[in-house]
């Protein structure tokens, strides 16, 4: 299930980056530069787009050493205590989100089995417990489209 990115939705992201949207031809693009650690990170949403033979949600990430896609983007978490944006995907027995932070950093996660996202941490390796840990803020909109009442 995709969803409809919104005015106010593009609102929260930039306000939880602490940057702002520039509309250009058909996404939204905002720039983050972490002056400090020399970091520059550049996020385009492309909401609605064909991907091939159907439409949904591309989110882009560019760096000045990767570039990351997250395709049919079915909803996102914002966390204004963690400064970040987590994006997420979800094809049914698997998950991948992609979380933007505040301080021009990115992490991504694909292929990942929702089970672990509830589950007990500690009863997972340390090399698996990150991806769960990280996309655990995204269950509630994944229960959500799964009763079909999703926000986002």
């Amino acid at each position: 299930m995709s969803i409809q990115f919104t005015k106010s939705d593009f609102e929260c992201i930039s306000d939880v980056l602490d940057a702002d949207f520039v509309v250009e031809e058909c996404c939204y693009r905002l720039v983050l530069d972490n002056k400090k650690d020399q970091r520059r990170l550049v996020l385009e949403i492309y909401p609605d787009i064909s991907i091939g033979e159907k439409k949904g949600n591309l989110i882009s990430v560019y760096t000045n050493s990767s570039h990351l896609q997250l395709h049919f983007c079915s909803g996102f978490v914002v966390s204004k205590m963690l400064g970040e944006v987590t994006f997420v995907s979800d094809e049914g027995s698997h998950l991948s989100g992609l979380i933007i932070e505040k301080g021009a950093a990115c992490n991504v996660y694909a292929n990942v089995d929702p089970k672990i996202l509830s589950g007990d941490f500690t009863r997972l390796g340390p090399e698996v417990m990150l991806s769960g840990i990280a996309l655990s803020l995204t269950e509630d909109i994944l229960h959500e489209q799964e009763n079909g009442t999703a926000s986002k």
